[in-house]
């Protein structure tokens, strides 16, 4: 299978909007996830630090899905770079969690544009931008880079105070562009009484409950990246750095399962 440096046949030049492209029925995809086994992938834990049978714990194939156990950190990661795409993920949430996120809500994210080594983000990860898949998060973005020009993202956003400190959200109405290097700006809806622990809801979380299948679908389209989540648009991000690179799922302390991995070109 070979998508690498797929060729996009427009670049976006309007000016950023809160408007997002709207999710295209008729376009054909590529599985990644063939169903079967992880092919199409290698695998990266901290303790390991290489692709190895010793991962069969943390990543496996079970009822044709993969399972992330999140009995140790790191990842899985495509062998392939791909760049001007939309990836699908279809995933839910399993119960088991592990230290130090016992008690903490259920954790993984979409890490795109990986670049660099592996490991290079706390010998954890490749440097690269996260769309989070967290209870009560999915949808807010991260940058995993090295605080660098070289790593960033820029949202319409706003700020707003939870438990004595600062933080902002997506708003494509009244946001004003807020340029990160590192840390994280929220999904739109994010419920400003979020609490980090196992099994929490916000009131307009766009994720279904744990143990229930979501669909989580973004459009890398050349410098931007938009996110929706069961068909619902969360957040956007344009002025990515960097743009094009590995796909990567993390293993962060809770089982999680994904039967579905494709992407399609734009």
């Amino acid at each position: 299978m070979k998508l690498k440096n797929i060729a996009i046949l427009s670049i976006l030049t309007a000016t950023f909007a809160g408007c997002a492209a709207s999710p295209d029925k008729h376009s054909k995809s590529v599985e990644l996830f063939n169903g079967k086994d992880l092919d199409n992938f290698y695998t990266y834990t901290r303790l390991n630090g290489t692709a190895s049978p010793a991962d069969a714990d943390v990543f496996s194939v079970e009822d044709g899905a993969i399972r992330i156990s999140g009995v140790r950190r790191g990842c899985i990661t495509t062998k392939d770079e791909f760049e001007n795409y939309k990836i699908t993920l279809e995933y839910k949430w399993g119960e088991d969690t592990h230290p130090p996120r016992k008690d903490k809500a259920r954790d993984t994210g979409l890490l795109i544009h990986s670049v660099g080594p592996d490991g290079g983000f706390h010998k954890t990860w490749m440097y690269s931008l996260e769309v989070n898949i967290k209870e009560g998060c999915t949808g807010d973005f991260w940058v995993v880079g090295d605080k660098s020009d070289k790593y960033s993202l820029t949202v319409l956003a706003s700020d707003y105070q939870r438990d004595g400190k600062t933080f902002s959200k997506f708003d494509p109405k009244n946001g004003k562009p807020k340029t990160i290097h590192t840390a994280s700006i929220e999904w739109q809806d994010k419920d400003v009484n979020f609490k980090d622990i196992k099994g929490f809801r916000g009131i307009k979380d766009a994720e279904n409950p744990a143990g229930e299948w979501n669909k989580l679908e973004v459009y890398a389209r050349g410098d931007t990246i938009e996110v929706f989540v069961n068909g619902k648009f969360v957040n956007k991000a344009y002025n990515v750095r960097p743009a094009k690179g590995k796909i990567q799922l993390q293993s962060e302390d809770a089982e999680v399962f994904f039967r579905r991995v494709a992407i399609e070109p734009l």
